[in-house]
């Protein structure tokens, strides 16, 4: 478009040096006025299109001024060969007729992109001066006005064809464009693909050093065996444990029957062939093994087959830690847990049930002395009959051997029992035994004894640690399908650092005070474990204005 004005503009100027004369003077003038209004007209349609930000969005409005500017601009130019072409020379003539057909032509690749804008636009300029021909009285132009719709239809046919073109060229190109696209994202996706693919592929290989070097320097025992049960490779520490180099075992692959007892092959032949057909890994088989040189350890043996996506078996790995050690220490535990319950507890009983005879005065006074004697000699007693017992409790317990008795029972009712039986240690460490609220009428699913049990341990506990004139505090609180029961203390509280181990065996903050007050540092470790038994909780916290308050919670019975 900036060139069509350039070029109105230098043809409008020849065409007005070209037709100035005395006559037509003023005509002239007002032409060259409407010559210069439509191309400042045009000009402003052009500046106003490029500094406008929705030009996709007001597209067609645009096309409509361009038009409208189109009939302005072809208009001007029919009028001057209309109004100047009756009253001027032939040479003149000839002139403005070879001005306006190259005005008209010259629309062609201007408005090229619509061709009904051409017609409009070559319609204004040769269609006047068709009319002016055919109305000059000269047989000559008559024929030439006879022509000149057939030149304006040919450039019309021109311009449609053109326009066409164009827009198949502009389809080709967006076209062209989007697939261009297209290939950059494809090119960009693939690119980042194989980034991916590349950065899988070195988290695989240093997954697959990993796994290697784990497997290499694991403490305990991998072998790696085919599906026909030979072994493949082993690690240093299955070296160790069976006495067969792993060099050896790579170059000769003998069968994983090596490492199981002759008249049990027939057995793992049958387990083998089962391991095949159900691809489900095996855990903790205790199997007595083998070594090279003779001698004889039990593992415990994880094998686990390698199925990949088409199901098929590639290999089976087989962990084996060695247990041998763990199994004499456990019969080692059982044979001391028997001696504690036979060999100790039982004739300690009898012991502690004379001294109490002879402490009672049943069988007649005795010198103060001796009786100071037999008192210190009952209590210690006591004291190493309690350890015991609480020993053999958590053995019991974390063997799985210890049974519970559950039964619905009323936990106010056990709560003040368990006040009344325990009354004795609170007059012995001088504090007293209070509640701290009504407590409340509900019922519960638990062992009575276990319950009670828990109970003497906070008891005792809070009572020994407490300052004495102090009150121990027992409340209990509603928490909706729970209950809590609560023991709270005035004691010197719990070092931060002993927190985290306070439920554990033999835990103890400070063994001094432990000696002075008494204990074994297992209560608590039994209370957690009956309690998580009967499927409580149990915790403890800070008290305000200092002390320990020690809670659990049981789960209310469902009438």
């Amino acid at each position: 478009m900036p060139l069509g004005i350039v070029f109105t503009l230098v043809i409008g100027a020849i065409a007005t040096y070209e037709l100035w004369d005395n006559r037509t003077r003023e005509l002239v003038m007002f032409w060259w006025g409407l010559v210069l209004l439509v191309t400042a007209a045009r000009t402003a349609l052009w500046l106003g299109y490029r500094k406008s930000g929705n030009r996709v969005s007001e597209a067609r409005q645009w096309l409509r001024w361009l038009a409208i500017s189109a009939l302005a601009n072809g208009a001007n130019w029919g009028f001057a060969g209309a109004v100047f072409f009756p009253s001027h020379t032939d040479e003149q003539q000839v002139f403005l007729a070879f001005l306006l057909a190259g005005i008209a032509s010259a629309g062609i690749p201007t408005y090229a992109a619509s061709w009904p804008m051409f017609a409009m636009y070559a319609g204004a300029v040769v269609l006047p001066f068709a009319y002016v021909l055919a109305n000059f009285g000269n047989r000559l132009f008559a024929e030439i006005a006879l022509l000149v719709p057939l030149f304006y239809l040919a450039n019309v046919g021109i311009a449609y064809r053109l326009n066409q073109v164009f827009h198949s060229g502009y389809r080709l190109r967006h076209a062209y464009g989007r697939l261009t696209e297209d290939y950059t994202t494809l090119n960009k996706r693939l690119e980042r693909q194989l980034v991916e693919l590349d950065e899988a592929r070195r988290q695989v290989e240093a997954s697959g050093r990993k796994l290697a070097l784990f497997a290499e320097r694991a403490p305990i025992a991998v072998l790696e065996l085919d599906n026909q049960g030979r072994i493949q490779r082993i690690n240093h520490a299955a070296e160790n444990l069976f006495g067969w180099p792993a060099n050896e075992v790579a170059e000769k692959n003998p069968s994983v029957r090596i490492l199981i007892r002759p008249e049990y092959h027939a057995e793992f032949d049958k387990r083998w062939q089962e391991l095949m057909a159900s691809r489900v890994p095996l855990a903790h088989l205790r199997v007595r093994n083998p070594r090279r040189d003779g001698l004889e350890v039990v593992c415990e043996w994880n094998v686990t087959p390698l199925v990949n996506p088409e199901g098929e078996i590639v290999g089976v790995i087989a962990q084996g830690q060695d247990i041998t050690r763990q199994m004499e220490a456990d019969q080692l535990k059982k044979e001391f847990t028997s001696t504690l319950s036979h060999e100790l507890r039982t004739p300690l009983t009898s012991i502690i049930g004379s001294l109490q005879l002879i402490n009672s005065g049943v069988l007649g006074e005795v010198d103060k002395d001796i009786a100071e004697l037999t008192g210190v000699a009952e209590r210690n007693g006591q004291r190493l009959l309690d350890l015991i017992n609480d020993i053999l409790d958590i053995e019991k317990i974390e063997s799985g051997k210890l049974s519970t008795v559950p039964e619905v029972l009323s936990l106010d009712e056990l709560v003040r029992e368990s006040l009344v039986l325990n009354q004795g240690f609170a007059e012995r460490f001088h504090v007293r035994f209070q509640l701290g609220g009504a407590l409340l009428p509900v019922k519960v699913n638990a062992d009575r004894k276990r319950l009670l049990q828990v109970m003497t341990n906070l008891l005792s506990n809070a009572a020994k640690f407490s300052p004495q004139g102090e009150a121990v505090e027992v409340t209990m609180e509603d928490l909706g399908e729970r209950v809590r029961v609560s023991v709270l203390d005035r004691g010197p509280g719990i070092p931060e650092s002993f927190r985290s181990r306070i439920f554990g065996r033999f835990a103890q903050a400070d063994s001094s005070v432990t000696r002075q007050k008494g204990g074994t540092g297992l209560g608590l470790a039994i209370c957690k474990r009956l309690i998580e038994l009967m499927d409580g909780r149990i915790g403890f916290a800070e008290r305000e204005r200092g002390g320990t308050v020690f809670h659990f919670d049981m789960p209310k019975h469902a009438a």
